[in-house]
């Protein structure tokens, strides 16, 4: 019962912030009001097990705000410097396309998540797939370098700098 009470909430404010100002008195009209409950409400039934599970410690605003700091710092400054290095290598052509497996000892899936997608989300680097026994995961790399292989492994801090302690501290 908390897991539909929180995601109908957490549906509702969400709703309420996308339609913001579409409202003729106020920021928003009743019916407005209205269809977003009805939706949130349906919404928080259907998905109610997918989003909280039975751990609820990502309702912690510390972890909140952990997350914008590492959005706006960490996350934003790799994706700059990925940009950079992006255009060089399609300018110059120095590239060494390549999968590689990476073992960021992340034990949520919350967690290897959010590193697959911050991964993802970086020019020159996209999640392939997850081994799900070992939380591994395989990484296509604009630039493989053969220094930077540890046997199978690449170590995380080529990939994904200090991404995965980052996520750790959000999601474990």
């Amino acid at each position: 019962m908390i897991a539909f009470i929180i995601t109908t909430i957490l549906c509702f404010i969400t709703y309420l912030i996308l339609t913001t100002g579409s409202g003729t008195v106020g920021l928003w009209s009743i019916e407005e009001i209205l269809l977003g409950l009805i939706l949130s409400l349906i919404a928080g039934f259907v998905t109610r097990n997918v989003f909280i599970k039975k751990d609820l410690r990502m309702l912690n605003p510390i972890r909140w705000l952990i997350f914008v700091g590492y959005v706006v710092g960490p996350f934003f400054i790799g994706m700059a410097k990925a940009n950079f290095d992006v255009a060089y290598r399609v300018i110059t052509g120095k590239i060494n396309p390549g999968i590689v497996k990476i073992s960021p000892n992340l034990k949520t899936d919350l967690g290897i998540t959010l590193l697959a997608n911050s991964i993802t989300l970086t020019p020159g680097t996209l999640s392939v797939d997850i081994d799900e026994e070992t939380n591994d995961l395989y990484i296509h790399w604009i630039n493989v370098k053969e220094n930077t292989l540890k046997g199978d492994f690449v170590d995380c801090k080529y990939i994904c700098g200090s991404f995965d302690k980052w996520i750790r501290r959000i999601a474990e």
